[in-house]
């Protein structure tokens, strides 16, 4: 793979970077591409920059503000990092655009700020952008364009939000307002500060809104405004900053593990087109001196993931980040994202507001923990396992209790609720992506354990109940729905890490005539994956050696067309062919049964046939022992 075939970086330093040979240099070489690519883009005013591809459902003047609004967070980055050396051609051009954008008469204003609008998620990135530069930009704008500004921020006051991370963006841009003597509500502050503690659930974990919605924006967004506001707000802060550094501090000590060794985020949860702003947290500990990283691991991380990406093409040949992972992948994306949205990944540069002689751009790199280890890491408060792999470099996050739905009501339905397939499987990695186009969803394999009915409709993981998560074991239930029947059926499964694999006892009840099929990892690449199956068990292997396979341990039976793979085309993030390997019953009898099953996702050479014998499972009225090669003994 050709290194970064989009940019023009400084040579690598494998001296002070052993790791990935980057520096402080290649951030902010990689910056100002992204932020010279915009320019042919803009609006004759600078107040908008609209890129090409399909556009969001808040319009083009809304996504033209987006593009001015994220790139300004990252221009802010680069000009606040350089300090009296700021390039004074960005600073004018951002000048411009906020003269222009607040002025009505100039043909390309921006929107006011309305009850629950996309330009309250704007406001809060020109907040920021405006605080962290405000000797080079604020300071020194006319009073008059000043005046607007204000005025266009005040729309924040009094004002509604959506019941989630938005209140965050309330909270910054009247801090902001406070900070410049304008106009602003202290308590708008105070209560969506007091808001967020209620979605706080223990060990550095938040949910976004009410429910279980656990994903990257626990880090890009409510560890991350809070903090960002304590920069604003400095000592009357109320006592919150202390708070927030600890909260992050323990977030930063699992969530180091959310990362291969490739650099590769998990590729979980929903807005991931926005990439290396995952990184957010990680420079924010930095920032705010509550991490637990030393200074050459926090460098090491960033720069691994920036560096993935930018192997893989990202940005693109024109400078531009698009709307996908690496390349435009739609089924990737949300209706509110617009061709600019991707560019909150300007959140993953906040470590140059870090002066250059800093520790973190100083410091020698420091290897992964997974460069030196397997890592086991169990999440309670998200019901997550986290799985690395020293051999291949691999993470993978096993899922028992993030389906981002609304509260459960115990009266209620319990299969009620979307099955998003970026929430609803059983695992996600570093090296695989969901099957995420519409015709995919529909076909539900990947990833699940499904009931499906004589039509060949599957059940649905929609709502997702958490029974355990500790060590290295984590279990939930799901109830499965089909067509025709009122009933819903209980589907429990507790996942089993023992070295390299994942072991699935299902515990299933069925009707007469439904057939259970459990899926693995889709794996997908440029080239058509290689397939193979045997009687229990099936495997897909890319042209680079990343192998996925299901193999059935007991209760299977299914029988001549027990195992296969089944292949897609333009329904993976992470390439145009894909293969799932799975596992199909005989037509159940009706009633309950017992199925465990072998996941293995590695870059090592896979067999499938060997591993039947390596886990014994003997299973009993009321549980299934699983004895593993080295005498290990796990009692489900």
């Amino acid at each position: 793979m050709s290194v970064a075939p989009h940019l023009h970086l400084p040579p690598p330093d494998r001296l002070l970077s052993s790791r990935t040979g980057w520096t402080r240099a290649h951030w902010e070489a990689t910056a100002d591409r992204l932020l010279d690519a915009l320019v042919p883009y803009a609006t004759p005013g600078l107040a908008q920059y609209r890129l090409p591809g399909r556009g969001s459902w808040s319009g083009v003047v809304s996504d033209g503000l987006e593009g001015f609004a994220r790139s300004f967070l990252l221009a802010a980055c680069r000009i606040a990092g350089a300090g009296g050396a700021a390039d004074p051609a960005l600073v004018e051009r951002y000048a411009a655009g906020l003269a222009a954008g607040t002025d009505p008469a100039s043909g390309e204003a921006w929107p006011r700020l309305t009850d629950c609008s996309q330009q309250m998620v704007e406001a809060a990135s020109v907040a920021v952008a405006l605080h962290e530069t405000r000797p080079w930009i604020w300071d020194r704008l006319d009073a008059r364009v000043q005046e607007r500004v204000v005025d266009w921020f005040s729309g924040f006051v009094g004002g509604r939000t959506w019941d989630n991370n938005w209140r965050l963006f309330q909270v910054v841009s009247e801090q902001f307002l406070a900070s410049v003597g304008a106009p602003y509500s202290r308590s708008d502050i105070e209560s969506n500060l007091d808001r967020i503690e209620d979605w706080y659930v223990g060990d550095g974990w938040y949910t976004d809104g009410d429910g279980r919605n656990f994903d990257y924006y626990i880090g890009w967004a409510m560890h991350l405004y809070p903090l960002l506001w304590s920069r604003m707000a400095g000592a009357d802060d109320g006592g919150r900053t202390e708070v927030y550094r600890q909260r992050l501090g323990r977030f930063l000590e699992d969530y180091q593990h959310f990362f291969g060794a490739d650099g590769a985020p998990v590729h979980q949860g929903r807005s991931l087109t926005y990439r290396f702003a995952a990184l957010a947290p990680v420079w924010m500990g930095a920032l705010a001196d509550c991490t637990p990283l030393a200074p050459g691991l926090t460098r090491r991380l960033a720069s691994g993931t920036l560096r993935h990406f930018a192997e893989r093409g990202v940005p693109d040949e024109r400078g531009l980040l698009t709307l996908g992972w690496y390349d435009t992948f739609l089924p990737t994306t949300q209706p509110y994202s617009g061709p600019a949205s991707p560019y909150w990944a300007s959140k993953g540069f906040l470590g140059l507001l870090l002066p250059a002689d800093h520790p973190v751009w100083t410091a020698r790199e420091l290897p992964l923990p997974i460069e030196e280890s397997d890592q086991y890491t169990a999440l309670p408060a998200p019901g997550w396992l986290l799985h690395g792999t020293r051999d291949d470099g691999i993470v993978r996050l096993v899922n028992h209790g993030s389906d981002h739905n609304p509260p459960y009501d115990e009266a209620a339905d319990p299969a009620e609720g979307t099955a998003d397939p970026h929430y609803a499987g059983l695992a996600f990695s570093t090296a695989t992506a969901p099957e995420a186009a519409p015709h995919a969803v529909s076909r539900s394999i990947d990833g699940h354990l499904a009931l499906v009915a004589p039509d060949g409709t599957p059940s649905r993981r929609r709502r997702i109940h958490p029974l355990r998560c500790a060590d290295r074991v984590a279990a939930s239930w799901y109830a499965a729905r089909l067509p025709g029947d009122e009933r819903a059926y209980r589907i429990e499964t507790t996942s089993v890490l023992h070295g390299p694999w994942e072991v699935r006892v299902h515990r299933v009840e069925a009707p007469e005539g439904a057939v259970v099929r459990e899926g693995g990892h889709a794996v997908a690449h440029a080239q058509s994956p290689f397939a193979v199956a045997g009687p229990d068990w099936a495997l897909a292997r890319t042209a680079d050696g990343l192998s996925s396979a299901l193999i059935a341990l007991h209760g299977w039976d299914g029988g001549a067309e027990g195992a296969a793979v089944a292949r897609d085309v333009q329904s993976n993030a992470y390439g145009p062919h894909s293969a799932i390997p799975y596992l199909r019953s005989r037509p159940h009898p009706g009633g309950r049964s017992v199925h465990v099953s072998l996941v293995a996702l590695s870059r090592d050479t896979v067999h499938p046939e060997a591993l039947r014998d390596a886990v014994r499972v003997r299973a009993g009225a009321d549980s299934v022992v699983l004895t593993f090669l080295d005498g290990t003994t796990v009692e489900v």
